[in-house]
């Protein structure tokens, strides 16, 4: 027996919680998912130290655009229900949306993720769904990072962020200054809950209702917790189609804050968008949501998005072409308000007016 054969084997990455073969097997199972999103612009393959993406020489002006975000408190339902492969998806929509509405065709993401613990099989899932949603926008998934936290996150917990990159002509680019009064406002449907307002939602369904996310809910046809993760639409092509076929002023991606509160954001001084509350389909879960939490009205608009999760600001010439494109792509819309001259430059930018029918 030697002198320190009482003292434990000596320390490793894998017994401090990192698992580096795990990790290796990780790649193994998400790469086939990873290579359906590509473009022709990528060079190179998985695997490298950085993704290389070729900018032809096409553009007269181009602008890069960039854009980060998360899906925030939506992966806990994610985690609950150990459903992993759809909050990619939401995950794209956040950050190519916010791309799009300045004009921009986005171009590639980098995905980060962070775990508590690598299970190969959860790591490919959740790739999984960002690479269906990178798809979807007709993007590249340019590489990512997958870093395990061992101490900081439990072993089943996780979370997920990306950066987008798109490009847009400097002269095309999509602003508040484009916005003209008669313009008209097309509302697109939205999916659902999308990924904001998910801590009112659980809280109130899950802490104060203590519905059960396995429970089936007749309003929605569905589990609970598949309501819930029902994806994030992805309006990338949708608005870049419209973009093509129509003289598009602005668009309006409705996030956090909800209609309001975006669609103020791309309006002029001196102009206030109408908009009138009956002209569009709220889906069940709002009304699920107030009814159990006993949410006002105002709280609701300012926290969800009510059905609408894209909104596009047009000439009223170009309205009947706008709903054609949108209708053919199988997106829901509605004209749901009109733009109008207002000389209180105080006065609030957007007004909703009348009620809902099913809220």
């Amino acid at each position: 027996m030697t002198e320190n054969s009482h003292l434990p084997e000596g320390a490793s990455y894998a017994a401090a919680g990192v698992d580096i073969d795990a990790g290796e097997r990780a790649v193994e199972l998400f790469a086939p998912h990873a290579k359906r999103a590509t473009r022709p612009e990528v060079t190179g393959g998985l695997g490298g130290f950085a993704g290389l993406f070729s900018l032809k020489n096409t553009y007269r002006q181009p602008l890069l655009a960039s854009s980060t975000d998360g899906v925030g408190t939506k992966i806990a339902v994610a985690q609950a229900m150990d459903i992993h492969n759809t909050v990619g998806i939401d995950l794209v929509a956040m950050v190519v949306d916010d791309l799009v509405v300045c004009g921009a065709e986005p171009l590639f993401l980098q995905d980060y993720i962070a775990i508590g613990k690598v299970v190969p099989e959860h790591v490919a899932s959740i790739v999984e769904g960002i690479a269906e949603g990178c798809v979807q926008a007709g993007c590249a998934l340019l590489g990512g990072e997958t870093a395990e936290h061992p101490g900081l996150m439990a072993p089943g917990e996780y979370d997920i962020s990306a950066t987008g990159v798109g490009i847009v002509e400097a002269d095309e680019v999509l602003q508040a200054e484009n916005v003209r009064p008669g313009d008209v406002i097309v509302g697109m449907a939205s999916s659902g809950l999308h990924s904001n307002g998910y801590s009112l939602a659980r809280h109130v369904l899950l802490d104060l209702a203590r519905l059960p996310l396995e429970g089936h809910v007749e309003e929605f046809g569905r589990s609970l917790g598949e309501e819930l993760l029902e994806p994030t639409r992805i309006y990338a092509l949708d608005c870049l189609s419209l973009i093509a076929e129509t003289d598009v002023r602005v668009f309006s991606h409705v996030t956090g804050g909800g209609l309001a509160e975006n669609l103020a954001r791309v309006m002029p001084r001196g102009l206030v968008a109408r908009l009138d509350r009956g002209r569009w389909q709220v889906p069940a879960v709002f009304g699920t949501i107030a009814h159990h939490g006993r949410v006002e009205q105002a709280e609701m608009e300012r926290t969800f998005n009510m059905g609408v999760g894209m909104v596009a600001v047009l000439p009223a010439e170009d309205v009947d072409r706008a709903q054609a494109v949108l209708t053919a792509r199988h997106v829901d819309n509605w004209v749901i308000g009109r733009v109008e001259k207002c000389d209180d430059a105080d006065s609030p930018r957007v007004v909703l007016e009348g009620s809902h029918a099913r809220f």
